[in-house]
């Protein structure tokens, strides 16, 4: 797929003006300025035919919107995205996507409406059928070594620079087998955050590889599903999972690695390289 000229797009935060309280015997007031992350409704349109309007950070729009239209099943592979344009206007932003013809054709034929918020990954979805669903693996992705995780989890908080600046965004971050991250989206949804970072190496020709993905969320099914569309053998999360992500996890021999901290991980499907089972205490 070619790459765009980078739009002129919004900033992905801005200072808003705030009092800091104290609490004590003299409460007191202080005016300050505080850094706060953009959410803007995004308009997805392929060819001239609106599809979902996302709350999003306005950054990274056209990695964004070529790893939301893989996850989704709009497209089987970048190749068959013509071109992305981003518009900002005075109520949000419209990303035009033009498909191959054949492929644009397919969409028409499945095409659905959805509204989706900040956190939801299945807005708009009418029927259980309609639910994204990933392939089982062929073959078991080579295991990740438990210090390749815990070099990542060291590494990413540097990684951050929206985070750090408005403490109230997801992080997704592609790492390789020995820890280093390769590369890291941010936005105020997590999904999207994750639909970034697969965007962005696919419009930069990497495929899944042998590493790994970990994400700053809770681990819910779609993560799980769109990192397994995505061809991720394994999937770290600092949060806990839903007993849903690690059945799909199971089922498409993804390895799924939940509450990770720089010491710890708990491991619900799958296993990691190197480790040796304790038994019953």
């Amino acid at each position: 797929m070619p790459r765009n000229s980078p739009p002129a797009q919004p900033p992905a935060s801005h200072a808003v003006a705030v009092r800091t309280i104290s609490f004590g015997p003299a409460d007191r007031a202080v005016p300050a300025s505080a850094e706060v992350a953009v959410e803007a409704p995004v308009n997805i349109v392929y060819g001239n035919l609106p599809y979902a309007v996302m709350m999003a950070t306005p950054s990274d729009l056209e990695d964004f919107v070529a790893g939301f239209s893989l996850t989704e099943g709009i497209v089987r592979s970048v190749d068959e995205i013509r071109s992305i344009a981003v518009t900002p206007q005075a109520d949000g932003i419209v990303v035009s996507v033009e498909l191959a013809p054949g492929r644009f054709r397919e969409h028409l034929a499945r095409r659905r409406n959805l509204s989706g918020r900040t956190s939801c990954g299945l807005c708009g979805v009418e029927a259980l059928a309609d639910l994204p669903s990933a392939q089982a693996r062929a073959a078991a992705a080579p295991p990740i070594a438990p210090e390749a995780i815990g070099a990542a989890l060291g590494a990413l908080e540097q990684r951050q620079p929206l985070h750090r600046l408005t403490r109230s965004v997801h992080a997704a971050a592609w790492c390789d087998r020995r820890g280093a991250i390769l590369a890291v989206r941010e936005d105020v949804g997590r999904h999207n955050a994750l639909d970034k970072l697969i965007g962005a190496r696919l419009r930069a020709g990497h495929d899944a590889g042998e590493g790994f993905v970990l994400v700053t969320s809770r681990a819910s099914f779609e993560m799980v599903e769109k990192a397994a569309i995505f061809g991720a053998g394994t999937l770290v999360s600092i949060s806990a999972p839903t007993s849903l992500a690690i059945e799909r996890a199971n089922a498409l021999g993804l390895t799924l690695v939940c509450v990770a901290r720089a010491d710890s991980a708990t491991v619900f499907a799958g296993r990691l390289a190197d480790t040796v089972e304790a038994g019953p205490r």
